[in-house]
């Protein structure tokens, strides 16, 4: 019996969102959160309290792609280097860290996530990781942001995990669509 082969990407199902970001500083970004009732946790308020969050003066739009692990040809899952290889390997870029906030602000309808226990050490279940530059090789500094619901609320997090960690094939990321040439 023949296996069909998953569909990569840009062949798979994708999210893609049109975001602006820049034009606030630190205190401005975290205000705007406060005021959507967007909660945070220790490890992201460990990025934003960090020198290496930086946040552009000026205003600027990006094109995002949402997908899972497994729509980058990674069936079986993979550890961050090597999704953030594959991805490049499609032409998609890391995201500035700055988009997981503003992501955050403009995605507001966000579909639940549930609380499991059993996926400790795992993306919860409905999150969504912004795939973006290391900040540090330090292990228990956060590796970057993502987003989730959770009892009607939304929270900005930040994450960590090791070289070593294997994310799940069902995984979602977000990186940034590669801007080519249009074709006429």
């Amino acid at each position: 019996m023949a296996v069909k082969n998953e569909e990569i990407y840009p062949n798979c199902q994708t999210t893609i969102r049109t975001v602006e970001i820049g034009g606030l500083t630190k205190s401005q970004l975290i205000l705007k959160i406060q005021q959507q009732a967007i909660l945070m946790n220790e490890f992201g308020k460990m990025l934003f309290a960090d020198d290496k969050f930086k946040t552009s003066d000026s205003k600027y739009i990006i094109e995002t792609v949402e997908l899972t692990v497994q729509d980058l040809g990674l069936a079986k899952g993979g550890t961050i280097t090597q999704i953030f290889s594959k991805a490049n390997q499609l032409d998609l870029k890391l995201c500035p860290l700055e988009l997981g906030p503003y992501l955050r602000l403009e995605y507001l309808d966000q579909p639940e996530g549930e609380i499991n226990s059993r996926q400790q050490d795992q993306a919860p279940y409905g999150s969504i990781t912004v795939a973006s530059e290391i900040p540090t090789e330090d292990d228990k500094f956060p590796k970057g942001f993502y987003l989730r619901r959770i009892a009607g609320v939304l929270w900005l997090r930040g994450y960590i995990c090791d070289d070593q960690h294997v994310w799940e094939p069902s995984d979602h990321f977000i990186f940034v669509k590669q801007s080519g040439p249009v074709a006429e």
